[in-house]
């Protein structure tokens, strides 16, 4: 992931330093998942006393006040940690809607993660008949609970089709500038950074675009040589840069793979 500041990001960043949009469930999606999962809940506990003889419990009330326990137990922390470390960050209600929780770096999440979210959803999720789990949601972007603050997770939409972002173009008057300018390494950070503020400039107000334009501008410039010509649009510049280092990567990448062919020949 990139680092923070005017260099954020908050979604996957390939290899290449191509970002790719990962949706966060939000707050009424992730509310529907929670009713299902509750409404399967119910119907299991009634199941589970409706199958057990009352008997059993009347002649020994201590055999009643464990069995209520041991039921409890499993609805607020036994089946939610079962499920979401089998099928890694899924539950009943996750897989109708289409959720699943994941590790803010975006990987699957572990039994430890299971075990905090479970926990931390007996307080936010039943003492509290989820009013914590509901504000705590309501106040982040992804809508975050407090067991996924506490355990380093949030929750996907699965059933997504991934989207990468357009890549930047040359401008056509500063073609031959940049076909013969020294591109040195760009920080994926400084790549990822610029990508977005291109793709979003015209969302941005005129004093924003200005200004977080002015600091990629700079930051990208001290990475090329010799400086564009004079009158060029900041934007622009930034948009050919990255075009090009993108075609010139491209281009390293097939004579590495000609060579490979010619070395170890083809395939059979």
């Amino acid at each position: 992931m990139a680092t923070r500041g005017i260099f954020e990001a908050q979604r996957f960043v390939t290899s290449e330093a191509v970002e790719i949009e990962l949706p966060a469930a939000q707050v009424p999606t992730r509310m529907v998942s929670g009713i299902i999962d509750l409404l399967l809940v119910a119907v299991g506990v009634f199941l589970l006393v409706w199958l057990v003889p009352g008997e059993v419990f009347a002649a020994d009330a201590a055999l009643g006040q464990v069995f209520v326990i041991v039921v409890v137990a499993l609805v607020m922390a036994g089946v939610p940690i079962t499920l979401e470390t089998l099928t890694r960050g899924r539950t009943v209600g996750k897989m109708v809607m289409g959720l699943r929780t994941v590790r803010d770096d975006t990987g699957p999440i572990g039994l430890r993660h299971a075990i905090i979210r479970a926990l931390a959803g007996t307080v936010e999720l039943w003492m509290t008949l989820g009013s914590v789990a509901l504000i705590t949601a309501m106040t982040n972007e992804r809508a975050k609970r407090l067991g996924d603050f506490l355990a380093g997770t949030y929750v996907v939409h699965d059933r997504v089709r991934l989207r990468m972002l357009t890549p930047p173009q040359t401008a056509p008057e500063l073609a031959d500038w940049v076909a013969g300018a020294d591109i040195g390494v760009l920080p994926d950070s400084l790549v990822v950074a610029t990508r977005q503020f291109l793709a979003r400039a015209g969302t941005l107000t005129p004093a924003a675009r200005a200004q977080t334009g002015s600091e990629l501008y700079a930051a990208v410039l001290g990475h090329v040589a010799p400086p564009p010509p004079a009158g060029a649009h900041p934007e622009q510049v930034m948009a050919s840069v990255l075009a090009q280092r993108r075609r010139r990567d491209e281009e390293r990448l097939e004579r590495a793979d000609a060579l490979r062919a010619r070395v170890l020949g083809q395939p059979s």
